[in-house]
């Protein structure tokens, strides 16, 4: 058969046909005017030699395999040199990916301290999984059920409580003013480098703070058009770990650090215990002249809250 016809059944080019020849992994007969003859043994060959390409095998080290089925075996990978060069190319890849990893580690270094530039705070340890993806939220995360912790709040008065903020200054509870407040109480903000606790996915609500955050922070602006007076974040953190929040999410707002959980204690507010730590189950109140007026719990998702938030905000207007 002429080349033309070999190259259309292998599926290749003739120029691919004419370099295989070249490198003497194709012989083809001779025809009485000169032209070459391929034969469907030219065909197989032809055939092994893009397989193996697909594997990532260069052709120059394809001949093994081809020898092998020029000897008569069924399979080109039957013979011992064949299976030599599987070993190559396996041991070649591992290089490869040793050499991408490094890499990686050394990106996601510099990636790292671009992050936590100009930060109070340093960046995770070297070893550290820093590539954890606090920002979105899983699919399959378990709903939170309505257990009836915040049913009391409606209509309570806020109590005298001052709480540090990350603006550098403590904010009373009741002194927020005669408008409106949102006040997001949240359990705790994961960071790259710092590892969540244990089993933290499976917990009902728990995941999702900093996409929580991230929402609040890109409605900013609408909440206070729609007429929210501000907005603060509260967990039992302390301020400096929540002050590296503020400044790696860029938020516009202040978080508020309760590690004593004094805000529970006298509102009764619904917690829960992982890892040995007594934590904030998420919930928001809408506080207006020092009495709850509005809440939200349980909150799902998170990522969809500050959503939430604005629409009630609309719908509500003083």
């Amino acid at each position: 058969m002429q080349i033309s016809e070999l190259a259309r059944r292998a599926g290749v080019t003739t120029k691919a046909v004419r370099y295989y020849e070249s490198l003497g992994l194709l012989t083809p007969g001779r025809l009485a005017n000169g032209y070459r003859d391929y034969n469907e043994h030219d065909v197989r060959l032809t055939q092994e030699i893009r397989a193996l390409g697909s594997l990532g095998i260069p052709v120059d080290r394809t001949r093994p395999f081809l020898e092998c089925l020029t000897a008569g075996h069924r399979h080109a990978d039957a013979c011992p040199a064949s299976l030599a060069g599987y070993r190559d190319a396996i041991d070649e890849l591992t290089q490869r990916i040793e050499g991408l990893t490094t890499r990686r580690a050394v990106l996601v270094a510099h990636l790292q301290q671009a992050a936590h530039r100009g930060s109070r705070l340093s960046p995770a340890n070297e070893g550290e999984d820093l590539m954890t993806d606090y920002t979105s939220v899983p699919a399959d995360l378990p709903v939170p059920e309505d257990d009836g912790g915040a049913t009391h709040l409606l209509g309570t008065k806020v109590p005298h409580l001052e709480l540090q903020g990350t603006g550098g200054t403590a904010v009373r509870l009741d002194a927020l003013g005669a408008g409106r407040t949102v006040v997001y109480i949240y359990p705790l903000t994961g960071r790259p480098g710092v590892d969540l606790p244990d089993g933290w996915d499976s917990i009902p609500g728990a995941r999702g703070c900093t996409p929580e955050a991230c929402g609040f922070r890109d409605h900013y602006q609408d909440l206070l058009a729609a007429g929210a007076d501000g907005v603060f974040g509260l967990s039992s953190q302390e301020t400096d770990y929540q002050r590296e929040v503020v400044e790696r999410l860029h938020l516009p707002f202040q978080m508020l650090s309760d590690p004593a959980r004094s805000l529970a204690q006298e509102l009764s507010l619904p917690a829960f215990e992982t890892s040995g730590l007594t934590l904030y189950k998420r919930l928001t109140l809408i506080i207006r002249d020092g009495v709850v007026e509005q809440v939200f719990y349980p909150i799902f998702p998170p990522n969809e809250h500050a959503d939430q938030v604005l629409t009630w905000l609309r719908d509500n207007p003083l």
